[in-house]
C-alpha cells in the first residue's frame, strides 16, 4: 500500500458494505492512505490521547455542526473508487457526517458508536473521481461534530470478496422493553408430521392485529386463526382454516408453509370480507392448476377471500372465493405477507388495495426469476381484490401499479427483486413502508419499498454484489452500479459468521413496526424489529433511514425486562434458544412480541433506562 504519509501501511481495513466498492472502474491502481492529521482541519486539532491510531495522531473536532476535514485526493484515471474513512466514535449515538467530492454531496455518513475511543472502524463510501487532484471533504451534521477520524484510504477493497460486509455490531441501547405476558396459546402440531426440528414448537403463531371495533387476531400456521379479547387472556377460534381447505391443506415442511397470515377489509365491519394465505400440497398438486407456478412445485401458495355472513359474530360462518394459486418448487419463501395499507383514507386511491409478498420459492439463488418482471415470484404485489381485470378474472390490476401496461410485464407487481420479503407495515407517522427482507449469505435488511422499486436479489444482497456462481461470499459494488437503478436497505445487520458457506447461521430478520402513538413515549419515532431466531430486538430511528445510497441507518439492540422489572432475554422468555420471534401492533399503536417456541405474547408495558 502506498502511503502519502510515510507512515506504516495499516495493519487491517475493515472492508464494509455501507457505500460499497470494487469489481469498479479503479480511480487508483493501488490503495493510498491520506493521515487526517495532513489534511485540512476545519475548527479542530490533532491529538493522540487515545491508542490505536495510524501515523503520528488523528483529529478531534469541535463539538459543533459545520466542523470538517478536507483531503486532497489524487486519482491516476477516473473512476469509482471506494474510499475508507477510519474513525473511532465513544459515544452512543452516530455522528453523522454530509460526504462531498469535488463540491457534489455523494452520501450522509453515519459514522455510528464503536464502543469506545480506542476502538477504530472504518465507513466506506464509494464515490466517482476525476482524473488528477480531487477534494474529499467530511462535515459535521450534528451538533456533536465528528467522530475523531485516524485516516483516509481510497481504493481500499481490492475488488475481491468481503469477510464481514457491515462490521458495526449493532450498538448496546441503554433502553430496555418491559415485556408482559398477554397470551398462552394452545398447542398445534404440523401436518404431515416434520423431519425438521425447527417446526416442532408449541404454537406457530405468526402475528397480531386489531379490528376497530377491539378484537385482535392471531393466526396459527397450523391452521386455526384466533381471537382475543382487548385485555389478554385466553384465546377463541374464530376459523379453523385447516379444517376448511380439508386434506389438502399442508403445514409440515418448510418453515413459512401452513396458514401464513390474514389481513381484513378496512370495511370489514360492514362487507365482511377478510383474506388470508395458506399452502396446499397432496392430491392439490396434480388436481388444482396454478396461475403461475415454477418447474416441479411441491407446494402451492393460495390467497383466498372471506366473506362472514355477520362480521359481529364470534366465530365465522360465511362464504370464501381463491383469488390467487402459485406454484413453489421447493417449500421455501412463498406468499409471506399480505395486508391493506391503514393510512389509506376512503376514496383515495390506496383504499382497498391489498398487498401482496410473494418470496422466490428458493429458486433466486439459482436463477434470475426475482428480476423476471414476467412472473410474480419475487415481488411486492397489489392487487384490487373486489376488480376483475386479472388474468384470471378473479381480482382487479390497480391502473396506478408502477408497470400497468408495458408488454410481457405483470401489471399486478408493485416492486421486484425479492428473496424473501418476510414482514412489512407502513410508519403511520409518515406513510413509509419499510419490510424485513431475510437474505441468502450474509445481510438481513430494512428496505423503505416504494412504487417500482427494485430491491436487487438475487444480483444484489443488500448493497453488495451476489454472484450465483461463488454465493459463499459477497462482493463490492461496480462502479457503474447506480446505472443499474437497484434499491439498499436503509438499516441492516449481518450474521457474523466465519467466511465461506457455513450453513444457517440461525440468523433471519423479523419485520416490525415504527411506534408513534403506543403508550410507551422513549420509543416513539423508533422502528422496533428483530431477529426471528435470536430473538434479538432492535430499533433504528425512522428518521435515520434515509432512502438513496447504501449509508445505514445505525442499529441499537435493546434490553428486555420481564413484568418484575428483571433483565432477561427473549431466549429466556420463550424457554427455547430458538425464539421465532414476531411481532404486532394493536390500533392503539401499542407493540406486541409473540414468540412460536412457546406460543406466547407479551405486551411492551414500558421502558427502562434510557438511549439517544
Amino acid at each position: 500500500m502506498r502511503t502519502r504519509s510515510g507512515t506504516a501501511a495499516l495493519a487491517a481495513l475493515l472492508v464494509i458494505g455501507l457505500m460499497g466498492g470494487p469489481r469498479a472502474s479503479a480511480a487508483s491502481a493501488a490503495p493510498v492512505l491520506y493521515e487526517a492529521e495532513n489534511a485540512t482541519i476545519v475548527n479542530g486539532v490533532v491529538e493522540s490521547n487515545h491508542a490505536g491510531y495510524t501515523g503520528t495522531g488523528f483529529v478531534n473536532t469541535a463539538n459543533t455542526a459545520g466542523t470538517a476535514v478536507e483531503f486532497t485526493v489524487d486519482a491516476a484515471t477516473a473512476g469509482t473508487t471506494t474510499l475508507a474513512f477510519r474513525y473511532a466514535n465513544g459515544t452512543s449515538a452516530g455522528r453523522t457526517a454530509t460526504l462531498t467530492v469535488n463540491g457534489a454531496t455523494q452520501a450522509n455518513l453515519p459514522f455510528t458508536s464503536t464502543g469506545s475511543w480506542t476502538a477504530w472502524r472504518s465507513q466506506n463510501a464509494s464515490v466517482p473521481l476525476t482524473a488528477g487532484p480531487n477534494t474529499v471533504r467530511v462535515t459535521a451534521t450534528t451538533a456533536d461534530g465528528l467522530a475523531n477520524l485516524d485516516s483516509l484510504t481510497v481504493g481500499a477493497d481490492g475488488g475481491g470478496p468481503i469477510s464481514d460486509p457491515i462490521p458495526q455490531a449493532p450498538i448496546a441501547s441503554g433502553l430496555g422493553l418491559v415485556l408482559t405476558e398477554y397470551a398462552q396459546f394452545p398447542k398445534s402440531d404440523p401436518v404431515p408430521a416434520p423431519t425438521d426440528s425447527r417446526l416442532v414448537r408449541h404454537a406457530r403463531i405468526n402475528h397480531l392485529s386489531q379490528l376497530p371495533g377491539g378484537r385482535r387476531f392471531v393466526p396459527d400456521l397450523n391452521g386455526k386463526l384466533y381471537t382475543l379479547p382487548p385485555n389478554g387472556g385466553t384465546p377463541a377460534t374464530y376459523l379453523d382454516v385447516r379444517a376448511a381447505v380439508g386434506s389438502a391443506f399442508f403445514s409440515g415442511r418448510g418453515l413459512g408453509s401452513g396458514f401464513a397470515f390474514v389481513a381484513f377489509h378496512p370495511d370489514f365491519a360492514t362487507n365482511g370480507r377478510f383474506y388470508t394465505t395458506h399452502t396446499e400440497a397432496f392430491g392439490a398438486l396434480t388436481s388444482q392448476r396454478p396461475d403461475w407456478t415454477q418447474s416441479s412445485p411441491v407446494i402451492h401458495g393460495v390467497l383466498t377471500e372471506w366473506t362472514a355472513t355477520n362480521p359481529a359474530a364470534a366465530t365465522f360462518s360465511g362464504t370464501r372465493r381463491q383469488l390467487l394459486r402459485l406454484g413453489f418448487g421447493t417449500y421455501l419463501h412463498g406468499i409471506q405477507q399480505l395486508d391493506f395499507n391503514p393510512g389509506a383514507t376512503p376514496g383515495g386511491a390506496d383504499h382497498g388495495l391489498l398487498y401482496v409478498s410473494v418470496g422466490d420459492g428458493g429458486r433466486g439463488v439459482s436463477d434470475t426469476s426475482p428480476q423476471n418482471r414476467s412472473v410474480p415470484f419475487g415481488k411486492m404485489l397489489r392487487i384490487d381484490p373486489r376488480g376483475s381485470n386479472s388474468a384470471n378474472g378473479r381480482y382487479g390490476i390497480p391502473a396506478s401499479n408502477p408497470f400497468v401496461g408495458r408488454p410481457g410485464v405483470l401489471g399486478e407487481i408493485y416492486a421486484v427483486g425479492m428473496r424473501d420479503p418476510h414482514r412489512f407495515s407502513w410508519d403511520r407517522g409518515t406513510g413509509r413502508m419499510f419490510l424485513g427482507h431475510i437474505g441468502e449469505h450474509d445481510i438481513e435488511g430494512v428496505y423503505d419499498v416504494r412504487s417500482g422499486d427494485n430491491l436487487g436479489w438475487s444480483e444484489r444482497e443488500g448493497a453488495f454484489v451476489f454472484d450465483r456462481n461463488d454465493p459463499c461470499y459477497l462482493y463490492p459494488l461496480p462502479g457503474d452500479d447506480a446505472t443499474f437503478g437497484y434499491d439498499y436497505p436503509v438499516a441492516a445487520y449481518d450474521h457474523d459468521g466465519p467466511p465461506g458457506c457455513t450453513g444457517d447461521l440461525g440468523r433471519a430478520i423479523a419485520g416490525g413496526f415504527v411506534y408513534r402513538t403506543g403508550s410507551v413515549p422513549a420509543l416513539r419515532g423508533r422502528y422496533v424489529f428483530g431477529d426471528l431466531v435470536q430473538g434479538w430486538i432492535f430499533y433504528t430511528n425512522e428518521t435515520q433511514m434515509v432512502r438513496g445510497g447504501t449509508a445505514l441507518a445505525p442499529l441499537h439492540r435493546l434490553k428486555i425486562h420481564n413484568a418484575a422489572g428483571n433483565l432477561v432475554t427473549m431466549k429466556t422468555l420463550a424457554g427455547h434458544d430458538r425464539v421465532d420471534l414476531r411481532f404486532g401492533m394493536d390500533q392503539a399503536g401499542d407493540l406486541y412480541v409473540l414468540s412460536k417456541a412457546n406460543g406466547k405474547i407479551w405486551k411492551v408495558t414500558g421502558t427502562l433506562g434510557s438511549a439517544p
